[in-house]
């Protein structure tokens, strides 16, 4: 039976939303709750790391290769809806996309922002998932747009006030960042070494964790639903090397059971009595 509830996620490329929470979404999917996936650019500035691929056919197309490709990667994950923001990829800080006027980066923020609106207010979700305010580890700048244009909207949406011409206000009633568990680095690290198969994370990345700061606020469970990161990373062909020992160096059936939960931080709730913690991001939420 189809739920009332609704989830939407903005991701700055296409692989990201594979990266990033794609187990969460397929356990919603089962419950019968509708999720969006709003990716905010066209991703033409990823490089091409597989090497069965040929790069240079394929990268005269990036653009519409990286569409199919979310496409495919989306149908397993199981979103409902894709919605595509319709910028350039801004490519990496100081680089010649990056000054691109037509990227993510160099967009007005009014005019991403009432874009996100109108979607917002016609998808009509109760959960919104972005990227952090601190983003040390991989301060890209698509990265950092998403998180202003997502802050911005999740404000402007419910304001009659703000972009009349998107559409009737709605409210949101959570937002949510997606967070890194250090944690789960340290599981996978610790079964690469009791299979005795080299572990792709060294003493210097190791000792990075340290320093991580987690602030978690809600752990979800996606037992059953972990083999759904693999297998939607690999639909993305361009961007991920299929023998990446990173990616995939832990036996499939290993690697989707050994850590079965996905992070998030709770960064702002209108219900007034805002669980600070748990495991389903729709706690205490009633239609």
């Amino acid at each position: 039976m189809t739920s009332p509830l609704c989830l939407v996620t903005v991701h700055a490329h296409p692989d990201d939303e594979s990266s990033k929470g794609p187990g969460t979404i397929a356990a919603y999917k089962a419950r019968g709750i509708r999720s969006v996936l709003v990716c905010c650019t066209d991703g033409a500035e990823g490089d091409v790391l597989n090497p069965a691929l040929d790069a240079e056919a394929v990268k005269a197309d990036l653009a519409n290769v990286r569409r199919d490709e979310l496409a495919a990667a989306t149908s397993i994950i199981g979103y409902d809806q894709v919605v595509h923001l319709g910028y350039r990829d801004s490519g990496m800080k100081d680089s010649a996309a990056n000054a691109d006027p037509e990227c993510f980066h160099q967009a007005p923020l009014e005019e991403a922002t009432e874009k996100l609106v109108a979607i917002i207010r016609q998808e009509r979700p109760q959960v919104l998932v972005t990227y952090p305010d601190v983003q040390e580890q991989y301060p890209h700048p698509d990265h950092l747009k998403v998180h202003d244009v997502s802050m911005a909207a999740y404000l402007a949406a419910g304001d009659p006030t703000k972009f009349p011409a998107a559409g009737p206000p709605h409210e949101v009633t959570k937002l949510f960042y997606v967070t890194w568990p250090a944690e789960r680095v340290r599981a996978m690290h610790q079964m690469f070494l009791e299979l005795g198969l080299e572990s792709p994370y060294d003493e210097a990345f190791l000792a990075r964790l340290d320093n991580y700061v987690d602030d978690t606020t809600h752990k979800v469970d996606i037992s059953g639903f972990g083999h759904i990161r693999e297998l939607s990373l690999k639909a993305h062909a361009t961007q991920i090397d299929p023998n990446s020992k990173w990616w995939f160096g832990l036996p499939s059936s290993v690697q989707a059971e050994i850590y079965p939960f996905e992070h998030y931080r709770l960064a702002h709730s209108r219900l007034d009595n805002a669980v600070e913690t748990g495991d389903d991001l729709f706690e205490g939420i009633s239609i």
